[in-house]
């Protein structure tokens, strides 16, 4: 079994590709850093929803845009994306060309884009599409719209259609590991056959180049005012995606343990480890009676100001409102009205009391 299985892992004589773990590792390795970096930004919204509020309201818009510069400066620099070149990786061209250009040659302009865009476009458009099947698939469940609504026949439709459409995808890119582990392509992924490049380990002259076009980079000296200014650009862009691959680089394992510890499979154990205490009440509970936030009964709804119908509690902070208009002010503002703390729609609790 260890030698069938031996070619898995060993480097064969003039092989330059990566084995399929080195592969799939590289893959992962962005894939968790995302999730954890969510939850990080998650716990700072939580603790000061003014400050951070917005960072978690547009991560991901925020996070393409640092991913972007990312990736921009290691495929001109290295010929590879951040994590390929984690794990000494680069990206040529697809043919059998005998003679490999260097890592510091970068791609060329087509395959360079292609990558680019694959690289940033195709998850941020996959994590939208999950969050808009997650939302359509609450709405249906609370049944927002009417049973007899057109939009309602539509969304339905999209999500029964929705997990065949994922298996097909994801079959896609096992179908096409299996042939890159049997030797019958030389891709890995379906994204970098897309993009016309394949991987290859990086080689001693590959090593030998980067550190010399580093040390070039930092000692040659500007004439123009022009040059000047795009040199202090590129340096300043440079800086900026030098400081973001350094702390991933530092932090990589530990955002990939805060991945797995936030991971589906361990909620209930965490739950159980981590649960938040129950809030303190506001201070202007005990002599705001007249506020503009809380009204002076207690069954009356903050929001429109009348008496609550199906009575709803956030979880993050305990106060209680009518059912739609909390609803519908969560899922726009994903905080609660009173305290501003972070809140999503499943921390929506119903309230049945004997009254009603």
């Amino acid at each position: 079994m260890a030698e069938l299985g031996a070619h898995l892992t060993a480097e064969a004589a003039g092989d330059d590709r990566p084995s399929i773990f080195e592969a799939v590792a590289q893959d992962s390795l962005m894939a968790a850093v995302k999730p954890a970096l969510l939850h990080l930004v998650k716990v700072l919204a939580e603790s000061n929803p003014g400050r951070f509020g917005l960072l978690w309201r547009r991560f991901d818009e925020i996070y393409v845009l640092l991913d972007l510069l990312l990736q921009q400066h290691y495929l001109a620099r290295c010929s590879a994306s951040f994590s390929e070149n984690f794990y000494s990786l680069k990206r040529i061209p697809t043919g059998d060309c005998k003679q490999q250009p260097l890592a510091t040659a970068g791609l060329p302009k087509k395959q360079h884009w292609k990558s680019l865009l694959l690289l940033i476009l195709v998850p941020y458009l996959k994590g939208k599409l999950e969050k808009l099947v997650s939302s359509l698939r609450e709405e249906d469940e609370y049944s927002i719209h009417p049973p007899s609504s057109s939009w309602k026949r539509f969304y339905r439709a999209f999500l029964a259609a929705y997990p065949f459409v994922n298996m097909a995808w994801e079959g896609w890119f096992l179908v096409q590991q299996l042939c890159y582990i049997l030797g019958k392509a030389q891709h890995h992924s379906p994204l970098l056959r897309l993009a016309g490049v394949r991987l290859v380990r990086l080689t001693a002259e590959d090593i030998q180049a980067l550190e010399k076009k580093l040390a070039v980079a930092a000692s040659s000296p500007t004439h123009s005012i022009r040059t000047q200014v795009q040199s202090a650009v590129r340096k300043a862009l440079g800086g900026i995606a030098f400081s973001l691959s350094t702390g991933l680089s530092v932090c990589v394992f530990f955002l990939q343990f805060l991945d797995w510890w936030y991971s589906s499979e361990n909620q209930e154990t965490i739950k159980s480890l981590t649960a938040l205490p129950t809030p303190p009440p506001p201070v202007h509970l005990d002599h705001g009676g007249g506020s503009a936030l809380l009204p002076k009964l207690k069954t009356v709804c903050p929001l429109c100001r009348k008496i609550r119908v199906n009575a709803t509690a956030l979880s993050t902070s305990g106060f209680v409102f009518c059912y739609r208009c909390v609803y519908n002010y969560v899922k726009t503002h994903q905080r609660c009205p009173i305290t501003g703390y972070a809140t999503e729609l499943q921390h929506l609790v119903k309230l049945y009391s004997p009254e009603s």
